[in-house]
């Protein structure tokens, strides 16, 4: 497809909302094109205009503009995670975030639904884990640079962690409806980052 106009770039968001929407309330399953179409107010010739190969191409979309979320929906902390304000700023926005969506979080529906659907979506989803970790690994790279973390603490290591304990949390706050999985997981990250002993 060639570059889009204004109004074919939000015509173009809106079919893309839309699916995201019925995707978190029904699944990738019950996602018709038809349901797509119904919710975003446009036809099935505008549905293919922007995406040819149909569901398949939507899919891919969605994936993206959920990933996006995932990361827009930590900053501005995730971006500037450079005294302990910030990270505990962060820590609070994510539980904040979490809570609000509920079951119905974009990182849920890219671990659960349209993350799995094809080879480009499952490359989406590595891309946002990979962006997610390398930004704390350098929020905890320049605390370690500037005295605020030990030297001894593996950033890599210490930033996937991160990663896989907030990813944890939200799969289990989808399946019962209770955070403080994800409250803990983040909380006992930041006490091994302050080098706190654990319990």
């Amino acid at each position: 497809m060639g570059t889009l106009t204004a109004k074919g770039s939000a015509t173009r968001q809106r079919i893309v909302e839309a699916a995201a929407a019925h995707i978190r309330e029904h699944g990738v399953a019950a996602t018709r094109l038809d349901d797509v179409g119904l919710r975003s107010r446009t036809g099935k010739s505008q549905l293919f205009h922007y995406f040819p190969g149909g569901k398949e191409d939507l899919l891919v979309a969605v994936a993206e503009y959920e990933a996006q979320r995932v990361l827009d929906d930590q900053q501005p902390y995730l971006g500037a995670l450079d005294t302990w304000e910030a990270w505990h700023a962060w820590r609070d926005a994510v539980v904040d975030r979490y809570r609000q969506q509920g079951e119905h979080c974009p990182l849920g529906v890219l671990l659960t639904e349209v993350g799995r659907q094809s080879p480009a979506s499952r490359e989406i989803t590595r891309g946002l884990l990979r962006e997610w970790q390398e930004q704390l690994r350098r929020g905890v790279a320049g605390m370690q640079a500037g005295g605020a973390i030990r030297p001894a603490i593996d950033a890599d290591r210490a930033a996937a962690a991160g990663v896989a304990g907030i990813q944890g949390g939200v799969v289990i706050l989808m399946a019962t409806g209770d955070i403080t999985h994800l409250e803990s997981a983040l909380d006992l990250f930041l006490d091994h980052l302050h080098g706190r002993p654990q319990p």
